[in-house]
């Protein structure tokens, strides 16, 4: 009959390490090293993605007032049509009775008129901003290297040192509606769109194009371009 030998048990030691900030010992399971965590984020986040954030908002904020200038010319052109024609009802009516100018004050009212409209249009055109805005932003894509890149799964980073070895904020794969980050910085001057002919009182310069149309190969969903009321929405003489 054969005995069966007994192999005597490995003793496993499980030792944690202590907190890296207040040396506490592990059982007493304190915050610091999570509260540091977060900190240490928010300074990463603050120096290398902060110009990210920048060029974002300026492109965003530069497109958003170039549609709202935009929206608002579209207005106004209608407005002052309708000014005119108003006008010319006014001639015709003082020559064919009175056979004279219109009288003063009537032409006063009219310009009145006309004040009141442009500032009602500039009013409904501000009042679009965070639609717009919201609108912009969405065309903004911002995407993430997948889980099995090399430049993920093998870090350039020194295992010893903690020194990086290459600088990888050139690689940013943020883009603004298709443009890389890196063609908007050597080219400053395509950050904005050709502005249009001279608007009186333009407050900053803006495209005569669609700022709104979506490129063809967007997948983004489809938006109202910048029309202006209907005929009806300034016959308020």
């Amino acid at each position: 009959m054969y005995t069966r030998e007994h192999k005597p048990r490995k003793a496993i030691i499980r030792m944690d390490p202590d907190c890296a900030i207040c040396h506490a010992p592990a059982s007493l399971a304190c915050d610091c090293e999570a509260k540091g965590l977060e900190v240490a984020i928010e300074q990463a986040e603050a120096r290398m993605m902060q110009s990210v954030y920048n060029d974002i908002r300026s492109w965003v904020r530069a497109h958003a007032q170039d549609y709202i200038l935009e929206y608002f010319r579209l207005l106004t052109e209608r407005r002052k049509a309708a000014h005119a024609s108003h006008l010319e009802r006014l001639t015709a009516h003082a020559y064919h009775y009175y056979h004279a100018p219109p009288h003063p004050n009537e032409i006063a009212a009219a310009q009145a008129t006309l004040k009141r409209g442009i500032d009602e249009d500039w009013q409904s055109s501000v009042q679009r901003y965070p639609e717009v805005l919201e609108y912009f932003y969405s065309l903004v894509e911002l995407t993430l290297p997948p889980d099995d890149e090399p430049a993920v799964k093998d870090p350039p980073l020194s295992a010893l040192s903690g020194s990086r070895k290459a600088n990888r904020r050139g690689t940013s794969t943020a883009t603004l509606a298709g443009e890389p980050f890196q063609e908007r910085e050597r080219n400053p001057l395509s950050r904005r769109t050709p502005p249009p002919p001279p608007i009186d009182h333009r407050r900053t310069p803006g495209p005569v194009a669609n700022p709104l149309a979506p490129p063809p190969s967007s997948r983004r969903h489809s938006y109202r371009p910048p029309t202006a009321p209907p005929t009806t929405y300034f016959n308020a003489w």
